[in-house]
């Protein structure tokens, strides 16, 4: 990308695209485009054609979306089904029509079967069912996917999609009713230890395994695909190794510094039981993760800290 080049961040206040604004901003970019939700609506076709027509950005970076953990996404599927549909095919329509040089969409690890083999290949989408619990988002963002494909092979549209594994760091979302497992497990050892409670529930058993990646790594590989990647196959971003909620738990606690005990609620699902993503695609091309689970984690409570005041 030349320095000068016009970048437009959708979702630029999100987890994802606020790290995207940070990773240009320190590499030089200084004409990143951005607008709030509140200046206009993504799921408004004629609002975002507007914006397109006026701005015409040079490239697109597509981290706006409608996201939450499995309770929210269980209560609201018309939501979280809808808002990104009408979302990405707004801007990815736009982007073409309004010559775009290229686009980079984000998908989601969720995309994928939830028995895939572990780790999970790129070439595992679409080969058996989804996770019931992310579901209508899963579907969303398969539709994203394919979206950006079809641009490719009709128009020749530089369009491509990137699969990252579960994201935590600096401006997550802490709401206990919408959030992802680490934030959430933050927030409640953090106001456990405020209140002096005894003892912390976490939803499941805590035998599933996940693989988390810190944002601010997410939004280098971005800027790195963005400069080295045009195929429209999917690659998937993250780090090559998972982790048990079990440890998990016990490892945001002792960061926390609770000193109370760790109940596992059965009666609340699980989710898929391992999501761990294959990224030999991604070291191949030339791009591998730096910050550790531990480092990273210390510096999203920090962060945390910092909002409270």
């Amino acid at each position: 990308m030349k320095p000068d080049a016009r970048i437009f961040v959708a979702g630029h206040r999100g987890l994802v695209g606020s790290a995207v604004c940070r990773a240009l901003e320190i590499r030089g970019f200084d004409n990143v485009l951005t607008r709030s939700q509140d200046e206009f609506d993504l799921r408004d076709a004629a609002q975002v054609d507007a914006f397109f027509r006026v701005e015409r950005p040079d490239y697109v970076i597509l981290a706006a979306a409608r996201v939450g953990g499995i309770l929210a996404n269980d209560s609201f599927p018309v939501e979280f089904l809808r808002d990104n549909l009408e979302i990405q095919t707004h801007v990815i329509d736009a982007a073409y029509r309004h010559d775009a040089e290229k686009l980079i969409f984000l998908g989601s690890s969720c995309i994928y079967p939830r028995l895939a083999p572990q780790p999970i290949r790129e070439d595992s989408l679409m080969t058996g069912p989804l996770e019931s619990t992310n579901e209508w988002y899963a579907t969303a963002k398969i539709a994203g996917i394919r979206l950006c494909q079809a641009y490719n092979k009709q128009h020749g549209f530089n369009a491509i999609s990137l699969m990252p594994t579960n994201l935590y760091g600096p401006g997550d979302n802490f709401d206990l009713a919408t959030s992802h497992v680490l934030p959430a497990l933050i927030r409640k050892f953090h106001e456990a230890k405020q209140s002096g409670a005894g003892s912390v529930t976490v939803w499941g058993s805590g035998e599933p395994r996940r693989e988390f990646l810190h944002v601010d790594d997410l939004a280098d590989a971005i800027c790195f695909l963005t400069e080295n990647y045009d195929s429209p196959e999917i690659i998937n971003i993250g780090v090559g190794e998972d982790i048990r909620i079990t440890e998990l738990a016990h490892l945001i606690r002792d960061i926390v510094g609770f000193d109370g005990k760790i109940v596992f609620d059965h009666e609340k699902p699980d989710g898929t039981p391992r999501k761990l993503l294959d990224v030999s695609k991604l070291t191949a091309a030339g791009w591998k993760a730096n910050i550790d689970l531990e480092s990273g984690i210390r510096d999203t409570y920090r962060w945390y800290l910092s909002q409270l005041g």
